[in-house]
């Protein structure tokens, strides 16, 4: 099968076109024509920094976790499952399980649910990563009806979803952007847009919150800006934070009462820990698609799999609204 391969790592490492074995189905496991994948940033942090991180795989080595596509075979002991299902996933691209940006993936059944019927390949396919991401913060964050949330990030890719989930999930919803079209969206999302770039933390929680602060700050940007976050957060509240590889001065927290909470949704593949969570994840985030609540945004610009490197530059320019997606 056709895939594209990263032989050496590095800064400014590129992709090369190869053809490897199609995998092979085992027990517990699915194999998935790809129709579509979606880049991370945690993609093109292994691309430059390679074994510099302890999670990425060995040379030559197949990059993309996210995916959407067809089931064409089904291993032994996997219930659910049948020839001809839409599914989707995040499965791989890390340690020793083979990424998407090939054709076909072997996928473990406990990574990937039925893709939500209502959207297409690209959307599915941009959703698994940074969906479970906010899902997970979200919900350990026991985000309920009545609550105000901060979303910093609102127009990115884990800060897009959160502030729809945090929507769904009944409570009032703020988010941080830096640009008129990172506002616009963050109000097509349904949030109260906040420019981080003209109002200070103090100036939005007393505006919003009579200085009494959020209930839960969703931090997707992360390092010093979680400074922020403690700043924002209410007495007692609690901050979810994707990015704390980090020192920081927790005296603010400390003193608040703040509870945080760190999300690294890539355990479960890592480390073949609690992996049936993420399908069940990822089945009740098609129900809130389905249900009109959840809808992935698109980068502008969409990608061949020839493309793979270009689709990794458009992400690392900073330019990308949304996820950037490469379509098979």
């Amino acid at each position: 099968m056709k895939a594209m391969l990263i032989n050496a790592y590095g800064e400014g490492s590129v992709f090369e076109a190869g053809d490897v074995d199609k995998p092979e189905i085992k027990a517990g496991h699915v194999l998935v024509k790809i129709a579509a994948s979606s880049v991370n940033t945690v993609d093109t942090m292994i691309r430059n920094m390679g074994k510099d991180l302890p999670l990425s795989p060995d040379t030559p080595a197949i990059l993309g976790m996210d995916f959407a596509g067809t089931v064409e075979e089904v291993g032994e002991g996997v219930d659910g499952y049948s020839v001809g299902d839409e599914v989707y996933g995040c499965a791989g691209g890390l340690a020793d399980l083979p990424g998407t940006l090939a054709e076909y993936i072997v996928a473990d059944s406990q990574l990937v649910a039925h893709k939500p019927k209502n959207l297409s390949m690209p959307e599915s396919a941009a959703l698994p990563l940074v969906a479970i991401t906010a899902y997970e913060g979200l919900t350990r964050a026991g985000v309920k009806a009545g609550q105000k949330v901060l979303v910093h990030g609102g127009s990115g890719g884990v800060g897009h979803v959160a502030v729809q989930l945090a929507k769904h999930f009944g409570a009032e919803v703020y988010s941080t952007g830096g640009g008129d079209p990172q506002m616009k969206l963050i109000e097509s999302l349904g949030a109260t847009a906040i420019n981080y770039k003209t109002k200070s933390v103090e100036d939005y929680v007393a505006k919003h919150t009579d200085g009494a602060g959020f209930d839960v700050v969703y931090d997707s940007v992360g390092g010093a800006n979680m400074l922020k976050s403690f700043e924002a957060a209410a007495l007692n509240g609690h901050v979810v934070t994707t990015v704390s590889m980090c020192e920081l001065d927790l005296t603010l927290a400390h003193f608040k009462g703040l509870s945080m909470h760190v999300v690294f949704m890539l355990i479960p593949m890592l480390h073949n820990f609690k992996r049936e969570q993420h399908a069940t994840i990822l089945q009740d985030l098609a129900n809130i698609c389905e249900a009109g609540a959840l809808k992935p945004v698109l980068d502008e610009s969409q990608f061949t799999l020839d493309q793979a490197g270009e689709a990794h530059t458009r992400l690392e320019s900073g330019k990308a609204m949304g996820k950037v997606v490469v379509v098979n």
